[in-house]
């Protein structure tokens, strides 16, 4: 099991669904994919399934309600791999997800950017895209890269082109894409080859996974399938991963929104084989209740763990690496709310085994991000890494001569056990170890202060490796395209 970059020896025994309830969830996924199907209009997707033995029925919209038989399903399950490397930007393996292995990253294209010390939030720049992958680029524990924020200081339609060229040149670590549609995801390629040298060599070290979601409930949008196809394509890893509403757009249980996101992900990723069999798949979706009082998406909910736990489950059920989130929250501050959420579900995912979990730094349900927030949360799975390392159990650490040698009334500061756990033992960058009257002398600092003081620090002197020229060039002529398909009239707003 790997956590980050770190090797454990062993996994957690953590199921949220046991066998016999994995074998119902997939029974049921089939016989909703069955019984009833999927609207679906994208022609080379219908076309493909048709000619795999699925039904489609004509409906409203000049769409069809899709049929897909068990069989062409569990045919789909098998040809996915079980395993997906990601590489960092210089082509080292970076991420292997498959079995429980755990990474953490962050989450994409939230609307507003929280600032510390105002308390208040407003829109992204490109500047603080930039800053934003910086900040990843030095934490540790950060393993992977989305874009984080929509840039107001751009046009609309080159904002995904914008971002993704912020964060490559601004971080080596792999990243997680989000497009508006195939056009600007077909850019977004264009960089990663750029990167690259070449398509194949893009295909054997892929730099990203592609996030691309169905629409609950139980439809499939043109835009969707068109970036599913995509990916098959260029061999670009992809999820199809329900954002699900649990009360709202899915059943208000987690085992009915269980149901239901495992279907929807299974009838992508039958599209997907039957594009290019073989090609890479993550598993999973990523649930926000619907709170009942408020009528907002309940972000860090004990329900959005338990549908993610059962997904992770259902992933190691099918053997297709999994897709998670985690670190994220309701809260509008870097404040004690979102360090109990994050804290929280940042533990969760550990224990679930979500290899792919993002949204890391979120707040205000998803609309906000903060730096200072991202900063705390990278401290906390520092610490979860120690935790999850397990107890050591052999001759030295048992420590039975040290213990009879110490005797009654001794003690073990002086051992040399205790001054070799003197050089490693775990300590929080942002936690404070002062006594009360040395942390009052050292300005009464709260950890969110001291969050703020290492981001301030960061942003003035992490410098990332620079990207290769020839490629930056390449990613500035994509670029420079993309603008100038910006109607004249636009360019001022």
């Amino acid at each position: 099991m790997y956590i980050g970059k770190q090797y454990y020896a062993r996994e957690q025994n953590y199921e949220t669904l046991d066998i016999q309830q994995q074998r119902q969830i997939h029974s049921a996924a089939l016989r909703v994919l069955w019984e009833h199907g999927m609207s679906l209009h994208q022609p080379e997707a219908l076309a493909l399934l048709q000619q795999a033995g699925a039904t489609a029925e004509p409906i409203e919209g000049g769409a069809f309600m899709v049929h897909l038989p068990p069989a062409l399903v569990e045919w789909a399950i098998r040809q996915a791999p079980s395993q997906v490397t990601l590489f960092d930007r210089n082509g080292k393996a970076a991420m292997f997800l498959e079995g429980k292995n755990v990474y953490y990253g962050t989450g994409s294209d939230t609307v507003l950017l929280s600032d510390y010390e105002s308390g208040e939030s407003h829109p992204w720049t490109k500047d603080q895209v930039a800053q934003a992958a910086r900040l990843c680029d030095a934490l540790e524990h950060i393993d992977f890269v989305m874009s984080m924020g929509i840039i107001s200081d751009v046009h609309y339609s080159v904002n995904t082109r914008e971002q993704y060229a912020a964060l490559i040149r601004n971080t080596t670590k792999p990243q997680v894409v989000v497009c508006d549609g195939k056009e600007d995801l077909e850019d977004v390629f264009r960089m990663f080859i750029a990167v690259r040298g070449s398509a194949q060599a893009l295909r054997l070290r892929p730099y990203a996974v592609v996030y691309n979601e169905p629409t609950s409930p139980l439809v499939n949008s043109d835009t969707a399938m068109d970036k599913l196809l995509l990916c098959a394509d260029y061999g670009v890893p992809s999820n199809y991963a329900t954002g699900s509403l649990s009360g709202a757009t899915t059943p208000v249980t987690a085992a009915g929104t269980i149901v239901l996101s495992t279907a929807e992900c299974l009838f992508g990723l039958t599209v997907h084989q039957l594009r290019r069999p073989g090609a890479p798949f993550v598993f999973g979706s990523g649930d926000s209740p619907m709170d009942m009082k408020t009528v907002q998406a309940d972000y860090a909910h004990p329900v959005c763990m338990q549908v993610q736990g059962g997904m992770c489950d259902m992933s190691r059920f099918y053997r297709l690496p999994c897709w998670g989130q985690a670190g994220e929250g309701c809260s509008k501050l870097a404040d004690e709310q979102a360090i109990q959420e994050g804290t929280f579900t940042l533990q969760m995912a550990a224990l679930q085994g979500g290899n792919l979990t993002h949204d890391v730094g979120y707040n205000n349900f998803g609309l906000g991000f903060s730096f200072e927030t991202l900063v705390m949360h990278n401290n906390c799975i520092g610490q979860i890494k120690e935790i999850m390392k397990g107890v050591e159990v052999n001759e030295e650490t048992l420590a039975v001569d040290l213990i009879m040698q110490t005797g009654c009334n001794g003690d073990f500061l002086r051992s040399k056990l205790t001054r070799k756990a003197a050089k490693t033992m775990w300590r929080g960058e942002l936690n404070d170890y002062l006594a009360y009257k040395d942390w009052r002398a050292a300005g009464s600092l709260s950890m969110g202060a001291r969050a703020h003081a290492m981001v301030q620090d960061i942003l003035a002197h992490h410098q990332p490796q620079p990207l290769d020229p020839a490629a930056d060039q390449q990613i500035e002529a994509i670029l420079d395209a993309a603008r100038r398909q910006i109607p004249e009239k636009e360019k001022e707003k």
